[in-house]
C-alpha cells in the first residue's frame, strides 16, 4: 500500500498507526466485496480508463526505477552495483524477449547474480556496504500488536489509500488477469480480489504486519518472469515465510546491499509487462466483443438458427468500431494515464478518465437532442 508507506515515513507514523491504517482500509474493502457493492461500481467503469489505470501503472513502475534505482548509479565507483552491471542485466532482457530464449529463466538468473553480488558487497565490506552483516539464524517470534483505530493519523492514511487499493489493487488486477490468462476460464473477479485484500491485512495487522495489498505490477512481474500457476505464487509466498521465521531482521543488511542495478532493471520489464496491455484497448478488449445472436441475428444478414446455436456453445464475435470511436477510447485511456502520472494518484487518474469519458457521452446525448447539427460539417464560409 503505497500511500501509507508514504505517509508512515514522511510523517515518522508511529507502527500502531500505520497497521490500523491498513485495517482501516482492508475492513471497507471487505465490506464493499461483501455486500456486492464493489462489483456493482465496477460495472460503471469503461474498460478505457481500467486500461488507463493499469498502463499508467506500468509507466510509473518504469519512472520509479529510473528515478530512485537507476538515476544516481556510477559507473565503476561502486563495483557491486553501477551502471556496467545494470547495462548487463538490460541487454540479458533485450535478448529474452522473443521465442525460444523467452523461456530462459531471466528473473532467477538475475536474482542469483544480485544475491551473489550483494553477498561478495557484504563480505568485502566496501564503502558503501560498511557495517553491514551477513544473515544468521535467528527465529522470529510474532508479538500481538494494538492497532490504533482511532488515531487521527491512521485514518487520514486510509483515506488516501482506499481509492488506490480499490483501483490498482483489485479492479486492475482482476482485469490483467482477464487479459494476461484468457485461456484459463473465469479470471478472478473483483469480488474475490476484495475479500482477500480485507482478509490478510485485518489478519495480519494484530501481529505488527506492514499493510499489503494485490497490485497490477505485481502480477504483470510474475507473469513476465514466469509464474504463471498459483502453485507458483503459493511457493514464492512459503518461502518468504520459512526466511522469515528462520533469519527473521538479519535478513535486512543483505537485502539493503542487493544491487539497485540488477532491481532497477527487473522493474523496468514489470512495467513494459503491465504497460503492454494497453495495445488491446481497441482491438480484444472485454468491452468489444458481443454475442454472436446479437451481431448476426439483429442485422437480419445471418443464419437466426444458426446464431443462436454459435451463441449456446459460447461463440462470440469481435464488434467492429469506427474511427471516431477508436480515438475516442484512445482518448479516454491516456487522459487516465495522464491524470496518474501527473499526480502520482491513481484517483486522480481514474476522475480524470471518467470525466472525459462522460463528457464524451455528453456530447454524444447533445448531438442527439439537435438532431447532428452540433457535430454537422460547416455548410457555408465564415468569409464570403
Amino acid at each position: 500500500m503505497k500511500a501509507i508507506a508514504a505517509a508512515a515515513i514522511a510523517s515518522h507514523s508511529s507502527l500502531r498507526d500505520t497497521v490500523a491504517a491498513g485495517g482501516l482500509v482492508s475492513a471497507a474493502v471487505l465490506l464493499l466485496s461483501a455486500t456486492g457493492l464493489l462489483r456493482r461500481l465496477t460495472d460503471f467503469i469503461p474498460v478505457p480508463v481500467v486500461k488507463g489505470i493499469q498502463f499508467g501503472a506500468g509507466l510509473s513502475l518504469i519512472i520509479s526505477a529510473g528515478s530512485t534505482l537507476l538515476r544516481d548509479l556510477p559507473w565503476v565507483a561502486d563495483p557491486f552495483d553501477n551502471r556496467l552491471w545494470a547495462l548487463l542485466a538490460f541487454l540479458a532482457l533485450v535478448l529474452t524477449q522473443k521465442r525460444p530464449t523467452r523461456r530462459f529463466p531471466y528473473a532467477l538468473v538475475m536474482f542469483l547474480l544480485g544475491l551473489v553480488l550483494s553477498l561478495v558487497a557484504v563480505v568485502v565490506g566496501t564503502t558503501a556496504h560498511r557495517g553491514a552483516r551477513l544473515p544468521s539464524p535467528a527465529l522470529w517470534r510474532p508479538r500481538a500488536l494494538l492497532p490504533a483505530f482511532a488515531s487521527a493519523d491512521a485514518w487520514s492514511m486510509a483515506v488516501a489509500q482506499l481509492p488506490l487499493t480499490t483501483l490498482n489493487s483489485v479492479v486492475a488486477v482482476a482485469s490483467l488477469a482477464a487479459d494476461l490468462f484468457p485461456d484459463y476460464g473465469r479470471a478472478p473477479s473483483v469480488t474475490a480480489m476484495g475479500l482477500s485484500v480485507g482478509a490478510m491485512n485485518l489478519a495480519g495487522c494484530w501481529f505488527g504486519a506492514m499493510p499489503v495489498c494485490h497490485g497490477a505490477g505485481g502480477l504483470a512481474a510474475q507473469y513476465r518472469f514466469g509464474a504463471r500457476s498459483g502453485a507458483s505464487v503459493a511457493l514464492l509466498g512459503l518461502s518468504k515465510v520459512a526466511l522469515g521465521l528462520a533469519f527473521g531482521e538479519t535478513l535486512l543488511d543483505l537485502m539493503r546491499c542487493f544491487p539497485r542495478a540488477v532491481l532497477g532493471v527487473m522493474v523496468v520489464a514489470a512495467g513494459l509487462e503491465l504497460a503492454a496491455v494497453g495495445q488491446s484497448l481497441n482491438h480484444g478488449a472485454p468491452d468489444l466483443w458481443e454475442e454472436a445472436l446479437a451481431a448476426d441475428g439483429a442485422g437480419g444478414t445471418g443464419d437466426a438458427a444458426a446464431a443462436a446455436q454459435r451463441m449456446v456453445a459460447g461463440f462470440k464475435r469481435h464488434r467492429d468500431i469506427s474511427d471516431e470511436e477508436r480515438r475516442e477510447r484512445w482518448t479516454v485511456m491516456l487522459m487516465t494515464t495522464a491524470g496518474i502520472l501527473a499526480f502520482k494518484n491513481d484517483g486522480v487518474g481514474f476522475a480524470a478518465g471518467m470525466l472525459c469519458f462522460w463528457a464524451y457521452r455528453l456530447s454524444d446525448w447533445l448531438d442527439r437532442k439537435t438532431g447532428g447539427r452540433l457535430s454537422a460539417p460547416e455548410s457555408r464560409p465564415l468569409l464570403h
